[in-house]
């Protein structure tokens, strides 16, 4: 049974063979695979069982690639929701409850209405309920414990965190290069 071509991402490895990221994961559509294997750009490290043709060029299907020049990740990463969520492994830090993303909010420590800045250090991961019951107060005031204090977290943590969580799809010739805080199949 032939797989559609849309379901036959790339995943793309810095020059150190390490992913670019975790979550998401970085994976390419098999267009842009093949557009980069062809421009010279990176190195096909494990294909698919299929085969990409044209009039006159016949290609395997790259499933694992490799960039030539090597990307180093930014020291200090960006302050957007996503990583707020990721740093606190989209815990509520107030309940300890994981939750998926779209079940999830960001509290400010310090009220935004009291001075609270948005920033790493005054922002974490709380879910709708605790928020509300938070509300326009401290955590102090509202009689509610952080389970850690925000603070910025590097890069590598976020790295490191979001190998805690695998997507949905996961071809087999990836495995070599993903190193999931999951038990091993033997």
């Amino acid at each position: 049974m032939d797989v559609a071509l849309e379901n036959c991402p790339a995943l793309v490895l810095n020059a150190d063979f390490r992913p670019l990221s975790y979550f998401p994961l970085s994976v390419w559509p098999w267009q842009d695979a093949v557009k980069a294997t062809l421009m010279g750009r990176v190195n096909t490290v494990a294909e698919y069982d299929r085969v990409i043709r044209s009039p006159n060029l016949e290609i395997p299907l790259p499933s694992v690639v490799s960039l030539k020049e090597y990307i180093r990740p930014a020291e200090r990463p960006a302050f957007t929701r996503f990583n707020v969520f990721l740093r606190d492994r989209f815990t509520c830090q107030y309940s300890g409850q994981r939750l998926p993303a779209h079940e999830l909010t960001f509290d400010h420590v310090i009220p935004r209405s009291r001075g609270g800045r948005t920033s790493w250090e005054n922002v974490v991961t709380a879910s709708s309920a605790y928020n509300l019951a938070k509300a326009n107060r401290t955590p102090e005031e509202a009689g509610m414990h952080l389970r850690t204090k925000p603070r910025q977290p590097d890069t590598w943590e976020l790295i490191e965190n979001g190998r805690a969580f695998p997507p949905n799809f996961l071809h087999e010739s990836w495995g070599d290069y993903l190193y999931w805080d999951t038990e091993l199949v033997e």
